[in-house]
C-alpha cells in the first residue's frame, strides 16, 4: 500500500549543507566532440492546444532555441577541444535544485495575471480546483550543458518544470510546463514554455482517471456499512467512517480500463484491511482479511458510480445482494482462519537473545577524519581519483551528474528513472496491483537516515528539499557519504617468501526512501580500481494477500496469511562518455570452437575464443545479460585504442543478481507504462527529447502514457554516438516466512558494475597507500624480515573517543517546511 493521498505528491529537492572544501582541479584532456556539442540544439516544437492564448509566442521560440532539442545525437562528426577548460563560473553546479527562493519566485509567478491559469492557492483547494502540484529543476539539455562545462560557454539558464493539476473540468488532468528563465530578483521577465517536445505522445498531459479520492473514499464506506453485519459476522471488523473502525478499505492501482476510447469505464476492486490503532507499528499491508467489492468509478459524480460484484472465499457474487443471501443461508462456508495482527508483525526485538550479543557491536570509524572532499557551493564530492556533482528530485531522489575520472568524464549522467513493483495472485487486489513508485515519489520519501545504521557514525550527511503544494519541506541529513572498508581486499597475493595485500576501501554515496511499505537503500559505489557500482536494496513491509486459495501464487506464512508474489524492476538511466561523447557498444562474445592449431599436428581441439562485434542499430538494443557469463558488454570510444591498439572502454555487468525483467509482459495493470521493464538492459543513442524512461505521471493513465519508452527505438545508428543505457535492477519476490515482520537485505538486493576494460593501462588500486607488503624466511614463516607499508601509517598518533561511533539518535528530526504562496520571507519555517 502507498499510504499517500494526491495532496502528498510532491516534488524534491537537494539542499546540500556541508563545510566548503578546497576545490578539486580539473586535469586537462583531449575532448573529442561534434559540433552540435559546440551549441545548443535547435527544434520548433510543435504548438499545443494546452498553452493558454496568454501564452508569449516569444518566450516559446526562445525556449525552444534553448531546449526544445533536435532527434540527433548529442554528437555526430567528431572535433578535438584543444583541452577541458574552466566554466565561465566555476563554482555553480548546473544539476542543483531550486532553491527555496527560486521555487517561491516560479510559484508566484503562476499565480500572477500574466500567466493567466486559473490557480487556487493550494491550502484553499478542492480537487475541483486547478492548483499546483509539484515543482522541480528542468534539467538543462546535455548540448548546452556541455558548452558550458567544456568550452567556457554561458551558464544555462534555469528553468522550472511545474506540473499542475487541472480539477476545474469534467475531465480533470495534469500537464508539466516550463517557466523560466527564473528570477528572484524580478532582473528577468519569466515566462511559460511548452514541454511537449520531452513526451512521446507530444503533449506532457495526461487524464487523471481518480481525481476525487476523497469522495471515493467516502463511496467504498458506504457501500461498507451497508454490508457491516456481513463483514462483521465474516472477519470480526467494522469500516463504516467512524473514528473507531477497526478495517480499512483499499486496493487496486492504478485503476483499470475497460470499455473503450469512446466509451471508458473505471474499475477498481477494494479489499478490507485491519486497522491496528493504538499499536506501534506500521504493519497494515500484513494484515489482508479476504473480502473484496468491485466499483465503477467512471466520471466524476457519485451517484452515476456503480456497485458491483463482490468475492469472499473465491466465490464471485454478481451484487451484495446476492452476497448477502449466500451467507444467510445454512451452510454458507467460511474461510477457516482470520488474520489478526499481534506481535509477529512488531519489528522489536523477540526470542531467545543471542550468546555475546549484548556486546557493543562492530563499527567503521575514520580515526584521522574524512578522507574526500565537498565543495558545498558546487554540490561537489571528490575522492580518491572519483568526482561528480549531485543533484535531486522529487520523482527519483539522489542523481549523480558528470562523474569524473582523474578529471576525464565517464558519466553524464547516472539515477534512477521509475520502479515497478507488479503484483500476482488469486484475489483481484493483489492481481489488479501494479505500482508505479515515481508517481508517489522516492524524493519526497527519503526521510532522515539513522547514523551508526544507515550510515556509520561521521559519516557526511546531507538535507534534501523538495517543493510541493506551494510549500517548501527539507528533510534533514536524508543522504550521506562515507568510506568502508569492504570485507575482502581489493588484491591479494603471498608466496613462500611474501604476502602483498591490499585494503578495499570505497566510497559510498547512498539515500533511503521509504515508498509506502517498502524502504529501497539506493547506493552508488566508487572503487579503487575504478569501478562505479549502482546497488538497490530493499526492506520494510511486504503487501501480503489473505491465504485462501492463494496456494498457487505463494507460500502460506501466518494464520490467515499468504506471501504475495511480486516483481520489484527499478529501471536506471546511465549516460557514459568514454573519453568524449561519441561511443559505440560492443559485444566480445566468448564462443566454443573445434579447430586444429599449427601445433596440433592437424587434430581439432575444442576450446573457445573470442568473436568481437557491435549493437549496430537501436533495433537491436533491447539486450538480455548473456547466460554463463559468456558475452562481455563494453562501452568504447573507437577512436580512442590504448597503447596497444583496443579500443579504450567501460565494462557493465550484473553484480548482485542477475538482471530482472517484469514476469508479466503483458500487463493489464501497466499496459503501455512497463516497456523500460521488459529486458534487463538497453542501449540508445541519447536525445535530449527522451530525457527519461518514464513519467511520474504514468500511472493515472497506463494506457496513454507520457512517456512509452518503446517509442524509443526507431533503427538509428549507435555506432560512434552519444549514447544511453537502461538497465534494471530488481528481483521476484515470493515472500516466506522469513520476511515477517519485515523483509530483510540479505537477499533482497541487486546491483550492476560500471568498469574500465581497458580503459587504463594496468590496475589503478597500485595507487593507495593502504597496502602491505610482508617479506619472510620461507623457512620459518614466523620470520618478518620487512615490512612495507608504503606511506600508510603502520599506528597513527591519535586518541578516538569510542563513544562517537555510538550516535545515540537523541537528534533524529523530523522536517520544516517553508510555505511558498503567499510567501513571507519573515515567517519562513514551520515545524511539522
Amino acid at each position: 500500500m502507498k499510504a499517500v493521498t494526491l495532496t502528498a505528491l510532491s516534488i524534491s529537492l537537494l539542499s546540500l549543507f556541508a563545510e566548503a572544501a578546497p576545490k578539486v582541479p580539473r586535469v586537462t584532456n583531449p575532448r573529442v566532440y561534434g559540433p552540435q556539442a559546440l551549441a545548443a540544439a535547435r527544434k520548433q516544437a510543435a504548438q499545443s492546444h494546452l498553452l493558454s492564448s496568454s501564452y508569449a509566442a516569444a518566450p516559446q521560440a526562445a525556449f525552444n532555441e534553448k531546449y526544445a532539442c533536435s532527434d540527433a545525437a548529442t554528437s555526430s562528426a567528431a572535433v578535438i577541444l584543444d583541452s577541458r577548460t574552466v566554466p565561465t563560473d566555476p563554482d555553480a553546479n548546473i544539476w542543483a535544485s531550486l532553491t527555496n527562493d527560486e521555487a517561491a519566485a516560479v510559484i508566484a509567478f503562476l499565480h500572477s495575471d500574466k500567466a493567466s491559469l486559473n490557480l487556487t492557492a493550494a491550502e484553499n483547494a478542492t480537487s475541483w480546483d486547478n492548483a499546483i502540484s509539484v515543482v522541480d529543476l528542468l534539467l538543462p539539455n546535455k548540448t548546452e550543458a556541455l558548452v558550458y562545462l567544456d568550452k567556457g560557454g554561458p551558464r544555462p539558464e534555469r528553468w522550472a518544470k511545474v506540473s499542475i493539476m487541472y480539477g476545474a473540468t469534467e475531465e480533470p488532468y495534469v500537464e508539466t510546463i516550463a517557466v523560466g528563465p527564473i528570477s528572484t530578483d524580478n532582473s528577468t521577465e519569466m515566462a511559460i514554455a511548452n514541454l511537449g517536445w520531452q513526451t512521446s505522445k507530444g503533449e506532457h498531459k495526461i487524464r487523471v482517471w481518480n481525481m476525487d479520492e476523497d469522495r471515493f473514499h467516502k463511496y467504498t464506506l458506504n457501500i461498507s456499512a451497508s454490508m457491516q453485519d456481513v463483514v462483521m459476522d465474516l472477519i470480526g471488523l467494522k469500516a463504516v467512517g467512524d473514528d473507531d473502525d477497526t478495517a480499512s478499505t483499499w486496493g487496486t492501482d492504478p485503476v483499470w480500463q475497460q470499455g473503450n476510447a469512446t466509451d471508458p469505464k473505471i474499475i477498481r476492486w477494494v479489499g478490507y484491511w485491519a486497522n491496528i490503532e493504538g499499536f506501534p507499528f506500521d504493519s497494515q499491508t500484513l494484515l489482508p482479511q479476504g473480502i473484496y467489492f468491485e466499483v465503477e468509478t467512471t466520471g466524476r459524480d457519485p451517484s452515476k458510480w456503480k456497485e458491483m460484484g463482490w468475492l469472499y472465499n473465491n466465490v464471485y457474487y454478481e451484487d451484495k445482494a446476492a452476497f448477502r443471501t449466500a451467507w444467510s443461508q445454512p451452510g454458507f462456508e467460511k474461510a477457516a482462519q482470520r488474520n489478526t495482527y499481534g506481535t509477529w508483525t512488531a519489528t522489536d526485538r523477540q526470542g531467545e537473545p543471542l550468546a555475546e550479543d549484548a556486546k557493543a557491536r562492530p563499527v567503521v570509524i575514520a580515526p584521522e577524519g574524512q578522507r574526500f572532499s565537498v565543495d558545498s557551493a558546487r554540490k561537489f564530492i571528490q575522492w580518491g581519483s572519483f568526482s561528480a556533482y549531485m543533484g535531486f528530485s522529487r520523482d527519483t531522489g539522489l542523481r549523480l551528474f558528470d562523474i569524473a575520472y582523474d578529471g576525464q568524464r565517464i558519466i553524464y549522467e547516472l539515477g534512477l528513472d521509475e520502479a515497478i513493483a507488479s503484483y500476482s495472485g488469486n484475489d483481484p487486489v493483489q492481481a489488479g496491483t501494479s505500482y508505479l513508485d515515481t508517481y508517489y515519489s522516492f524524493g519526497a520519501y527519503a526521510f532522515e537516515l539513522a547514523e551508526g545504521y544507515d550510515c556509520p557514525a561521521g559519516a557526511y550527511f546531507f538535507n534534501s528539499t523538495f517543493h510541493a503544494e506551494e510549500q517548501s519541506r527539507t528533510h534533514h541529513n536524508s543522504i550521506c557519504a562515507f568510506e568502508m572498508p569492504m570485507d575482502y581486499p581489493i588484491q591479494r597475493h603471498s608466496s613462500g617468501s611474501y604476502i602483498s595485500i591490499t585494503s578495499n576501501v570505497a566510497l559510498i554515496i547512498k539515500s533511503v526512501s521509504s515508498v509506502g511499505n517498502y524502504d529501497y537503500s539506493l547506493s552508488y559505489i566508487f572503487y579503487l580500481d575504478g569501478s562505479i557500482e549502482t546497488r538497490v536494496q530493499a526492506s520494510g513491509y511486504i503487501q501480503a494477500a489473505f491465504y485462501a486459495h492463494n496456494e498457487d501464487f505463494g507460500y502460506q506464512i501466518h494464520d490467515g496469511l499468504s506471501g504475495s508474489m511480486h516483481d520489484h524492476v527499478l529501471s536506471f538511466r546511465l549516460d557514459p562518455d568514454i573519453l568524449g561523447v561519441n561511443n559505440t557498444f560492443a559485444k566480445h562474445s566468448i564462443v566454443p570452437v573445434n579447430q586444429t592449431y599449427p601445433w596440433s599436428r592437424g587434430i581439432s581441439r575444442p576450446g573457445m575464443k573470442m568473436v568481437r562485434s557491435v549493437v549496430e542499430t537501436e533495433d537491436d538494443g533491447a539486450l538480455n545479460w548473456p547466460a554463463n557469463g559468456s558475452e562481455m558488454y563494453v562501452i568504447v570510444n573507437q577512436d580512442e585504442p590504448n597503447a596497444y591498439g583496443e579500443p579504450r572502454g567501460f565494462r557493465i555487468m550484473p553484480s548482485l543478481g542477475s538482471g530482472h525483467v517484469v514476469n508479466i509482459q503483458d500487463s493489464p495493470n501497466l499496459l503501455k507504462s512497463q516497456s523500460f521493464a521488459t529486458h534487463p538492459l538497453y542501449v540508445l543513442q541519447r536525445k535530449d527529447s527522451e530525457a527519461s524512461c518514464a513519467s511520474p505521471w504514468n500511472n493515472y493513465d497506463t494506457g496513454n502514457p507520457i512517456i512509452d519508452f518503446s517509442t524509443y527505438f526507431n533503427g538509428e545508428s549507435l555506432n560512434q554516438t552519444d549514447l544511453v543505457l537502461q538497465f534494471g535492477l530488481g528481483m521476484l519476490h515470493v515472500p516466506h516466512t522469513g520476511d515477517l515482520p519485515n523483509t530483510v537485505q540479505t537477499t533482497a538486493q541487486a546491483s550492476i558494475i560500471f568498469s574500465p576494460h581497458n580503459y587504463l593501462l594496468s590496475d589503478p588500486s597500485r595507487r593507495t597507500n593502504q597496502q602491505i607488503r610482508l617479506d619472510y624466511d620461507s623457512s620459518n614463516a614466523r620470520v618478518v624480515s620487512n615490512i612495507e607499508r608504503f606511506g600508510a601509517s603502520p599506528a597513527p598518533n591519535w586518541k578516538y573517543n569510542l563513544s562517537d561511533a555510538y550516535p545515540t539518535l537523541q537528534n533524529y528530526r523530523g522536517d520544516v517546511t517553508v510555505r511558498k504562496f503567499p510567501y513571507d520571507p519573515l515567517q519562513p519555517f514551520g515545524d511539522t
